[in-house]
């Protein structure tokens, strides 16, 4: 099973990614975490992130497919199902992650939408800022990041929807009832698609 997780910056993806390793065993991909190692790396591609991330944009589509590629041709556990966290970010991403898997003979099952009020959003990122010393989460970044977040991303929704693969979840309320409500719509949408799971 392949599933993406999907919600605005602060939306819970990282926390809820763990409940669906926990759940599922699938192989979590945090396209946040692989970039970051990259920078404190200082590789190549660690070099380009860098100068986007600062800015508060989205890597190149053509980069984060190469990095997606690598991992998944070359981590065994990936072959198994994975949980995509913060990939893809845009249609373009979200088209040439069905032409990869496709080839691969594998496609996405799932893609988890945790929707938040943007007042609760920056909240919580102003917070995590304070307690990670995380430098992208100031003020000035944070609206940055949302206002690209619903440009570029917000019409993966209307992707997903119309391939009948999006699973609306309401992202408030303690990390237990979310993942609730996830692992519900995960398993009546499974159970739709084939009825003996």
């Amino acid at each position: 099973m392949n599933v993406v997780i999907f919600g605005a910056p602060g939306s819970g993806k990282g926390t809820q990614s763990e409940k669906l390793i926990e759940r599922y065993g699938l192989h979590h991909i945090s396209t946040g975490e692989v970039l970051r190692d990259h920078i404190a790396r200082k590789t190549p591609i660690g070099q380009i992130a860098k100068t986007y991330i600062n800015q508060g944009q989205l890597i190149p589509d053509s980069l984060m497919i190469k990095i997606l590629e690598e991992i998944i041709d070359n981590e065994p556990k990936a072959k198994e199902g994975v949980i995509l966290d913060g990939f893809p970010r845009t249609i373009p991403q979200a088209e040439a992650l069905n032409r990869f898997l496709a080839k691969r003979g594998q496609k996405i099952h799932h893609v988890v939408g945790l929707e938040v009020p943007e007042e609760e959003l920056v909240d919580r990122m102003i917070k995590r800022g304070a307690q990670t010393g995380r430098a992208d989460d100031n003020l000035e970044t944070i609206q940055n990041r949302l206002k690209v977040y619903h440009e570029s991303t917000t019409p993966l929704r209307d992707f997903y929807i119309k391939e009948g693969k999006y699973r609306p979840i309401k992202g408030s309320g303690s990390v237990e009832e979310i993942f609730g409500h996830i692992a519900e719509a995960i398993e009546t949408a499974t159970e739709k698609e084939s009825p003996n799971f």
